[in-house]
This record gives C-alpha cells, sequence and structure tokens, in this order.
C-alpha cells in the first residue's frame, strides 16, 4: 500500500511511486523513515543463490542484464524496501582497466596484474562507461525498465582509496602493507591513481545517472584504516573530487558517501557538498547527527549481526536506533554495513517490519497521520 502523499521529480524526468528515500535525502518531512539495506540482494536469499547457479558466476551474473534485474529485483518482492540498489560489484572500474578480475571460492576478488609500480600506474587506461562497462549500464537500464514508476534505482562505485587497495594489494587484505607503504613512500604517485580513479569513478556514476539511477552511493569500504592525515589525502580529498564532478553534471542527483569506520570524519564529509552520510555501528546516530548539524541526511547503523538475535531483540535494536537518531526528517533507515550471508531472510523482514510501524512517531507528519 502507497502511504505516501506526494511524489517527486527526479532530475529524469520520473515521477515516482514512492519518494520516500529521495525525500528523506533532501531533508524533508517524511511519513516513516524509509528503509534499504546495503547488499540487499545477496547470497542470504535462497532466490538469489539459484539466480546465481543458473548465471555459472559471480561476473557472469554481473554481465547479465536480465539476470541482474532479476536479482535486484528479488528483495523488493520479499521485502517493503523503499529504494532499489544496482546489483554489481565495486570491482568493475579495476576490471575494465585490465587488471584481471577474478573471485575464487571463499577467497574473495583477485587480480591477475596487480599494480606494482609507478609506470603500472601511469599506464592504466580510461574506461569507457558504454564501452568496457557497458554491460552495468545495460544492468542499469534494464532494472529501470523492470521498476517504471514504483521505487528510485541507487548506482554506485568504490571510493577511489577502497579501489586502490585492491589494485595494489591484489586482493582483499588485513594490513594493506603494499597500498599503505606506497602512501608513505610515494605519495605522488598513489596521488596519481587517485586522481585517474577520481575520474573514472565520476564518469562510470554520471552514465548511471543517464542509465537510470535516481541516486548515487560511493562505498569506502576501507577508508577507516588509514591515519587521519592519509585518510584525509588519499580517501577524502578524491571523494570530494567526485562529489565535485557529480554536482557540476548533474546536480539534482543525490549523493551519499560513506566510509566504513570513518564516524570521526562525519563532519569533514559532510563538506564535501554530498547529500547523505552512511553511519556504520561503531557510531551512534545522535553523535553522527550532532557532528553533521542539520547539512546532510544520515543513512544507518543498525550492527548486522543483530539479524542473527530473537525478533525481540531486533525489534529493540530497531528502537533504540530511531530513538538515537531522534525526530525529525533526514534519516535512512539501514544496516551499518553489508547484510551478512547466513542471516535469516525473516529476520530482515522483522527488522523491516518494526521500521515500519516505529518510525512514524518520530515524524511529525507521521505522528499527525496516527492520531
Amino acid at each position: 500500500m502507497n502511504t505516501l502523499s506526494t511524489a517527486s521529480a527526479p532530475s529524469q524526468g520520473r515521477i515516482l511511486d514512492n519518494d520516500l528515500f529521495l525525500r528523506a535525502l533532501r531533508r524533508e518531512n517524511v511519513e516513516r523513515t524509509p528503509t534499504w539495506m546495503m547488499r540487499q540482494a545477496g547470497r542470504y536469499l535462497p532466490e538469489y543463490r539459484a539466480t546465481r547457479a543458473k548465471a555459472g558466476g559471480f561476473m557472469d551474473l554481473c554481465r547479465n542484464a536480465e539476470l541482474c534485474c532479476e536479482v535486484t529485483l528479488q528483495p523488493l518482492e520479499r521485502y517493503g524496501l523503499d529504494a532499489a540498489i544496482l546489483f554489481s560489484d565495486i570491482l568493475t572500474i579495476p576490471d575494465a582497466m585490465g587488471l584481471g578480475l577474478s573471485f575464487a571460492e571463499g577467497e574473495g576478488p583477485q587480480f591477475a596484474r596487480p599494480l606494482r609500480n609507478a609506470a603500472d600506474i601511469d599506464a592504466l587506461p580510461d574506461p569507457d562507461p558504454e564501452g568496457e562497462l557497458r554491460y552495468v549500464m545495460n544492468a542499469v537500464r534494464t532494472i529501470r525498465g523492470a521498476l517504471g514508476s514504483r521505487l528510485p534505482l541507487i548506482g554506485f562505485a568504490g571510493s577511489p582509496w577502497t579501489l586502490a587497495t585492491y589494485m595494489v594489494e591484489g586482493r582483499g587484505g588485513h594490513d594493506f602493507a603494499k597500498i599503505k607503504a606506497l602512501a608513505y613512500e610515494q605519495p605522488e604517485v598513489l596521488d596519481r591513481l587517485s586522481a585517474k580513479l577520481a575520474k573514472s569513478v565520476t564518469q562510470y556514476l554520471l552514465a548511471q545517472v543517464a542509465a537510470g539511477a535516481d541516486a548515487l552511493m560511493v562505498f569506502d569500504t576501507w577508508g577507516g584504516v588509514l591515519a587521519p592525515s592519509l585518510y584525509r589525502r588519499h580517501s577524502l580529498d578524491p571523494m570530494r573530487a567526485i562529489v565535485a564532478g557529480l554536482k557540476a553534471a548533474a546536480p539534482t542527483v543525490p549523493v551519499i558517501l560513506f566510509t566504513k569506520n570513518g564516524g570521526q570524519y562525519l563532519s569533514e564529509m559532510a563538506d564535501t557538498g554530498c547529500d547523505g552520510l552512511g553511519v556504520d555501528w561503531t557510531t551512534d546516530l545522535s553523535v553522527a547527527r550532532e557532528r553533521v548539524a542539520g547539512r546532510v541526511a544520515l543513512q544507518g547503523n543498525l550492527d548486522p549481526t543483530t539479524l542473527f538475535a530473537s525478533p525481540e531483540r531486533i525489534r529493540a535494536e530497531v528502537a533504540r536506533v530511531l530513538q538515537s537518531y531522534g525526530a525529525g526528517p533526514g534519516h535512512i533507515f539501514n544496516l551499518g554495513h553489508g547484510i551478512l550471508q547466513q542471516t535469516p531472510p525473516e529476520h530482515a523482514g522483522v527488522m523491516i517490519a518494526a521500521v515500519r510501524e516505529l518510525s512514524p512517531a518520530h515524524h511529525v507528519t507521521g505522528a499527525a497521520l496516527k492520531s
């Protein structure tokens, strides 16, 4: 049932039946807190596992627009979510640069040709969003067509720093020794890589907007591993350049930044000109709200492991997160990071139902409708 009284017109001219997510990003009054989940299309859903098996492999799935659309829509059919997010991977850009991406079972992403010196970095090509990355744009177009006016679609990319960690390390890591050594010993070389990636990410995201995305998110998964001075130079500054490029070309399309373990940087992140910030579970939303002082919307921040608890505990934690943010607009309910593989799907449903039930009391319009 559509409980919304108004609908918005994004820059692409679409009128959406459910624009709650976009209105919350604009910090407008809403009837209830909108909800979506990072990795909401993924391995915790049996229907996703069946589709991935049909595709043959993860990247085979990512390159099949129809199957990407299928898995993107699966959580929307199961839950009452307020936004869809493109099904893809953050490493599509480095893969398109020729580094040879593969996914080993149980080991995560790996690159066959990681960057080893400045010459490797300087030789990286600029991938064409409608060339080497056309399969992503085809997926966006297919999903947009299937969604129609139902919900907004979120496009996304990895941050330059996070992409660089995989490109230099060759895989996900825990100590990040190679990329950190580069940051300390040859920071100007890393600056060149960051600038190249910021340009590619900006072009990639703008192409997603042209293909049908209504909002954009930049995932800075590994920014929190950096010392503050390195974070500002090698993570925050490239994201600032991306936001500037996006706002110059598509000023009405909202942009969300998310640095995992980056709660101490929220005020500086809000200064980039973005519209929203993701907050992980290590920072209370009350603290985050004070730090950003109404400049941006906040998204989060239930600990994903909460969904392994009992329904009663999940409901109590949802109430706690809503109370931590407090009354008023500008909150999008989400997990503090991606939903975990072994999460019982029905427990995610408990969380979403609790947000729908409990959040109207935190909004003027919702309270008025309830009375």
